[in-house]
């Protein structure tokens, strides 16, 4: 197999529910292309990026070459970095000639999180709308965050065009309109290239599960509305059992093959590509080309007694341990595809069924917890943070309060900043606020989006914070005591889950790193889909069952509380039962 997307177009966009394979499947694409002799730049628009691992070589915001694969260079698009870039771009012209009081407002201004957003997307936008930017590549692949901040990210163009061209006021939340409406032919090129069929293609990525099909023929139908039409899928891990005796291996194919059988008919109408589950994991460039060249590895012997990992407690204890407590938050955190949905799920079912008031809710624009909840006790009550309802909801209070007294141009003007996309953000944000502060007097579970946009998330308290105020002229309690809630270990219960590999412990690890600067540590680590607690016999189950002892013992030496979680044969209907 050359590459995993043949006859590519110019610009390539790699996206799907987390924990599917994209970054792997835009790697390897990006390293087929290459060695055929293209000149390729990668880039990764997700915040929790891990190019660097996959790729063994230290990314920035600039291309960087990969020095085992000539013609190929890669970048991660950091968004805290462009926002500085931004501000100091706004700002500049300004020094000097505005009074200091007037400068220091439009930093003010420049300091919300919506800045962080529209920086981002600026370097985007370059590299997708300046044919200057990437003149030098006869390919532009983009690694993509999970499906929901995709979507988002390929709605901006549009978005923040009509916001500029609609604009008659002098400022914004990102600071003077002058300096944004400059950049209007950028988005404008960005626009068109992302619906050029000839110029673009957009890549699903999809494993054989109900729920990362189902998501990606959501996707599909999303993206056609936005007038993408040139999508493509590829199927990663399908499994084909080469044990018959193994009923974990059975259990494993059957599970992908009837999930296979059920394919959405959108995504059954796309040119496809398979590719099966591997022996070995696709962390260095020598796997990608191993991958690519589709060779066989061989069964390694059957892991001794010394290559077990025997540590950690059950989730069972663990939900116990919550229930003690009688009320608060629990927040299920890490890299996208790792059970967090399923894990959310799970301890609010076991909450609810113990009498406790329980709200089950998501931060995660691809939200699953209703379709998780296989059972729904008397006291579950799921909720889902509805972008549009919030963003009316906020914009109604803001006119109401800020927009109160203003005369007839100074409420068009507030009119005219709520229109901006990143109103959005700060709907959401509020409304997470107020969903934690639920937690006083019953349990909130909230399964969050993957790792980098809950970080995001997170960061935003303050940012957010300020833009609030700045808008409302007051904000709401549930706003002002969000971080104190989250940094107490008595209210908010962090959970990390991850899974039995390197990079989803060492992205999970990162992510401890940055609660921790925050002041917030997690109260335990949820390893899921482990075949280490499992008897496997069939040759590819016992290679990647062998591969799961480094990284275990890597996080037995790292965290404080570990609940190894072992791989189950179907999606729960009561309590999961591993084969």
């Amino acid at each position: 197999m050359p590459t995993p997307v043949p006859d590519p177009t110019r610009i390539l966009f790699f996206t799907g529910k987390g924990g599917v394979g994209k970054t792997s499947a835009a790697c390897a694409t990006a390293v087929g292309l290459a060695d055929d002799g293209k000149r390729v730049l990668l880039v990764s628009t997700d915040p929790a990026s891990n190019l660097d691992e996959v790729l063994g070589v230290t990314l920035a915001g600039a291309p960087t070459a990969v020095p085992e694969v000539p013609g190929l260079s890669a970048l991660n698009i950091d968004p805290e970095q462009a926002a500085r870039a931004y501000r100091d771009r706004v700002v500049g012209p300004y020094r000097g000639v505005l009074p200091a009081a007037a400068v220091t407002s439009i930093e003010e201004q420049l300091s919300g999180a919506c800045t962080v957003e529209i920086a981002a997307f600026d370097e985007f936008s370059k590299l997708l709308g300046s044919d200057a930017a990437t003149r030098e590549f006869d390919h532009v692949i983009f690694d993509t965050a999970p499906s929901g901040h995709t979507l988002r990210l390929l709605e901006l163009p549009a978005a923040w065009s009509t916001f500029i061209a609609a604009s008659a006021g002098g400022t914004s939340c990102l600071g003077p309109l002058a300096g944004l409406a400059a950049q209007r032919a950028l988005y404008a090129a960005a626009h068109a290239t992302l619906r050029d069929p000839t110029r673009t293609s957009l890549v699903l990525v999809a494993r054989p599960d109900v729920a990362s099909l189902a998501e990606a023929a959501r996707t599909h139908g999303e993206l056609r509305s936005l007038g993408l039409r040139n999508l493509r899928l590829v199927l990663n891990g399908v499994f084909r059992a080469q044990d018959r005796d193994d009923a974990t291996a059975i259990a494993l194919e059957e599970q992908g093959k009837a999930a296979l059988d059920d394919m959405p008919a959108a995504l059954r109408a796309l040119p496809r590509v398979t590719v099966p589950l591997l022996p070995f994991g696709l962390v260095g460039v020598a796997a990608l080309r191993r991958m690519l060249a589709g060779h066989p590895t061989p069964a390694p012997a059957p892991a001794a007694a010394a290559e077990r990992f025997e540590q950690g407690e059950s989730c069972d204890h663990l939900i116990d341990e919550i229930a003690a407590r009688g009320k608060g938050v629990v927040m299920t955190m890490g890299k996208g595809g790792v059970g967090k949905t399923t894990l959310a799920a799970r301890i609010a079912i076991r909450l609810a069924r113990a009498g406790h008031g329980v709200t089950l809710t998501t931060t995660d624009p691809a939200a699953h917890v209703a379709a998780a909840a296989w059972e729904r006790p008397a006291t579950l009550h799921l909720t889902r943070i509805d972008p549009a309802a919030e963003t009316q909801r906020y914009a109604e209070e803001v006119l109401a309060t800020a927009g109160r007294d203003l005369d007839a141009q100074g409420r068009a003007l507030l009119e005219e900043d709520l229109r901006s996309p990143c109103t959005e953000e700060i709907a959401v944000f509020r409304a997470f606020a107020d969903t934690v502060a639920r937690g006083q007097d019953e349990f909130v579970v909230i399964d969050t989006a993957p790792t980098g946009h809950t970080l995001l998330l997170l960061d935003a308290a303050q940012a957010y914070h300020r833009e609030v105020l700045r808008k409302t002229g007051g904000t709401s309690g549930a706003v002002q005591l969000l971080l104190p809630r989250l940094r107490d270990p008595r209210f908010t219960m962090m959970l990390l889950v991850t899974l039995p590999e390197m990079t989803p412990i060492h992205e999970a690890m990162r992510l401890e790193s940055d609660l921790g600067r925050a002041g917030i540590s997690p109260l335990a680590w949820v390893v899921n889909q482990a075949l280490t607690p499992l008897s496997v016999t069939d040759p590819v189950l016992r290679a990647r069952r062998s591969r799961e002892v480094a990284p275990l013992r890597e996080l037995a030496a790292h965290a404080r509380r570990i609940v190894l979680e072992p791989w189950y044969a179907h999606v729960p209907t009561a309590e999961p039962t591993p084969v």
